[in-house]
């Protein structure tokens, strides 16, 4: 069973930066292109970042410019360097992978952009 545990969500004010954290199983980690999800109250989950296993990424419209995607391999994570934030940014963050995604998603992580 794949375990997802996301991390490093928080209160931020606007402008500001915060880096998001997901650690995975490693066998899964390893072969998975992974990617960040969000969804804010009332809307649906929509995708933000993916990052294959070799290292290249491709970004959301909303975000491009203003996050980051990133992986380590030998720590079964993916990172979300997030700068920037505006309130629009506001929502759960997620982790899952791409290629082989799980349905068992993780608890998120919740960032808050407000003054």
């Amino acid at each position: 069973q794949v375990q997802l545990v996301e991390s490093g969500g928080g209160l931020v004010q606007p402008g500001g930066s915060l880096r998001l954290s997901c650690t995975a199983s490693g066998s899964w980690f390893r072969i998975n292109a992974m990617a960040w999800f969000r969804q804010a109250p009332g809307n649906q989950r929509e995708w933000v970042a993916t990052i294959t296993s070799g290292g290249s990424t491709n970004y959301a419209d909303y975000v491009k410019g203003r996050f980051t995607i990133s992986r380590d391999n030998a720590k079964n994570t993916v990172y979300l360097q997030m700068s920037s934030l505006n309130s629009e940014d506001t929502a759960v963050y997620y982790c899952n992978g791409v290629t082989y995604p799980t349905r068992d998603w993780g608890q998120g992580t919740r960032v808050t952009v407000s003054s």
